[in-house]
């Protein structure tokens, strides 16, 4: 796998979807010898389910300790620090994972409890736990998700779990970007996982979920969360922590020079559960009819977008959004998405991504 590789799976059973991926990334090939030891990182900020969009998802985790074991690497080890104020036990039980760690006798380091050591992070001094570092390769398994204060996050930031609590405090502090930016140039990115089944729109602790049902993969965690900002509809100059590291030589936010792998196509929607507060109210600005996870995921991330710049327009609401594969040669006003082709005014792409939603949408509007 190249640095500006981009590896893209969709569905719904998530550990077989990892295996895939990884596979078709040349994962094994990446870490080498079999005998090195191999960290995985995921993101237990909080104790909340995954399915509430904070969390990374088990099936991600077991379905990478599957791959390597089949692939003949025995030395893995789980590891995670939750944020200040959360017990990382109780994050790890909320998320389901000491079941998967008991089938597959991984074991498991709170990074909370961990030793760590000071380092020169490109001019800045960060401290540093020592299991992250002691490890040969180390795979960062983020959400992608908002937050609150970065915007967003995801592989960067994700490594804010590698430092010990008082480093967590004092990052806030600072102001979050820069010492994320700096922090990468020492920690180990080695390959990015991306869990973008369900994040939440906004806030790091999860509540507003957005079912995407993919997996991601990279190797340049500068490239991955420039990706994500595109995905959600931000313009990766909006998230200062990405210039920086960019800056810094932590990777390549060269969109554009990117090779994306798509491995499958979308999956259509179906989960019957009820939508977030927060969804649900974008949602009435939707009218979806077998819509894909991806497709949908999208459109809501931009209706987010408009909506929290005061710009998501009332009158949206006469001619609502048409969306998915059941509006195939169906006429209507406005269509996301290329089976809404009969539609007066339609968005090619399958799927669209949000900021080209969010162009299009007040392209619209600017006509109507």
């Amino acid at each position: 796998m190249r640095k500006n590789d981009v590896y893209l799976i969709h569905g719904t059973d998530y550990l077989e979807m990892t295996k895939r991926l990884l596979f078709e990334a040349g994962l094994s090939d990446m870490i080498g010898d079999r005998g090195a030891s191999v960290g995985i990182k995921p993101n237990l900020v909080a104790a909340s389910a995954p399915s509430q969009g904070a969390t990374t998802h088990g099936e991600l985790v077991a379905g990478t300790i599957v791959y390597l074991r089949e692939q003949g690497f025995s030395r893995i080890t789980v590891m995670e620090g939750s944020w200040v104020g959360a017990d990382t036990a109780h994050s790890l039980k909320a998320a389901g994972y000491e079941p998967i760690l008991k089938e597959y006798q991984v074991p498991f380091v709170d990074l909370q409890k961990d030793g760590f050591r000071e380092y020169d992070a490109s001019g800045m001094r960060i401290k540093v736990c020592d299991s992250a570092l002691a490890v040969d390769f180390m795979i960062n398994v983020p959400v992608l998700k908002g937050h609150c204060q970065t915007t967003v996050t995801c592989a960067l930031k994700n490594n804010k779990g590698v430092i010990p609590n008082s480093e967590k405090r004092r990052f806030h502090t600072l102001g979050l970007h820069k010492p994320i930016a700096h922090l990468n140039t020492v920690v180990k990115n080695d390959f990015i996982l991306v869990d973008n089944i369900c994040g939440d729109l906004d806030f790091e602790e999860g509540g507003n979920p957005v079912p995407m049902d993919r997996i991601l993969g990279f190797a340049d965690p500068v490239l991955c969360d420039a990706f994500v900002c595109e995905a959600m509809g931000f313009a990766v100059s909006e998230v200062p922590y990405i210039g920086m590291a960019e800056a810094l030589g932590v990777g390549s936010s060269d969109l554009a020079g990117a090779k994306l792998h798509v491995l499958n196509a979308p999956v259509s929607a179906t989960s019957s559960e009820r939508p977030a507060r927060r969804v649900e109210k974008l949602a009435r600005y939707v009218q979806a009819d077998d819509a894909c996870s991806a497709c949908y995921g999208s459109l809501i991330h931009a209706l987010n977008r408009l909506d929290e710049a005061g710009r998501l327009e009332k009158r949206l609401l006469k001619h609502p959004v048409a969306i998915g594969q059941g509006w195939q040669k169906k006429p209507g006003e406005i269509g996301i998405g290329r089976c809404t082709g009969g539609c007066r005014h339609s968005l090619k792409g399958c799927p669209p991504k949000a900021g080209e939603i969010l162009s299009f949408l007040e392209t619209y509007w600017g006509k109507a």
